[in-house]
């Protein structure tokens, strides 16, 4: 039994909006930060290593490590230690999962939605994709225009909404 209850953030937004960023200072206040973005890194070594997996064992890799960061979230919250979940949680479907996973374990989620323009995701992308680290995947102009078309907008969820500019 839990003898606090586990606060679990969920961050929300499309690429560039800065949820690593806010992912990061939960980390430094305390928070347990899960990211598939940086153990697909750690697994794979750096870009520039020349490792290249076609499209769908990179899905596969990235599928097991969703599934070992769900049992270690409910591991954490069973703990009753604070998470953030530092994924992008583009459909409604994937933040009610996860919504009703952290309940089910007696935890209590917060959803973050990190809101920018187009011109702002461009901007802060255009200097991301200079970066080769965990959390600077590159997203070229064709990737970027599919997540926005696919991204299902949090309305009605909960949602905290923090505009960035």
């Amino acid at each position: 039994m839990t003898e606090r209850l586990s606060t679990v953030v969920l961050m929300c937004g499309l690429p560039g909006a800065g949820k690593s960023t806010y992912a990061l200072e939960l980390e430094r206040r305390g928070f347990v930060r899960l990211s598939i973005d940086e153990v697909v890194w750690q697994r794979l070594g750096q870009r520039d290593a020349g490792l290249v997996l076609a499209e769908a064992e990179f899905d596969r890799l990235k599928d097991r490590i969703r599934r070992e960061q769900r049992a270690e979230l409910v591991e954490l919250i069973r703990a009753g230690r604070d998470v953030v979940v530092d994924y992008s949680f583009w459909s409604r479907a994937a933040r009610d999962d996860y919504k009703a996973l952290v309940e089910s374990h007696g935890g209590r989620w917060e959803l973050v939605h990190l809101k920018a323009d187009r011109a702002t995701l461009e901007r802060r992308l255009a200097i991301r994709n200079g970066r080769q680290d965990a959390n600077a995947v590159t997203v070229d102009e064709a990737l970027f225009s599919r997540y926005v078309a696919n991204f299902e907008e949090p309305h009605g969820e909960g949602e905290q909404v923090i505009p960035q500019s």
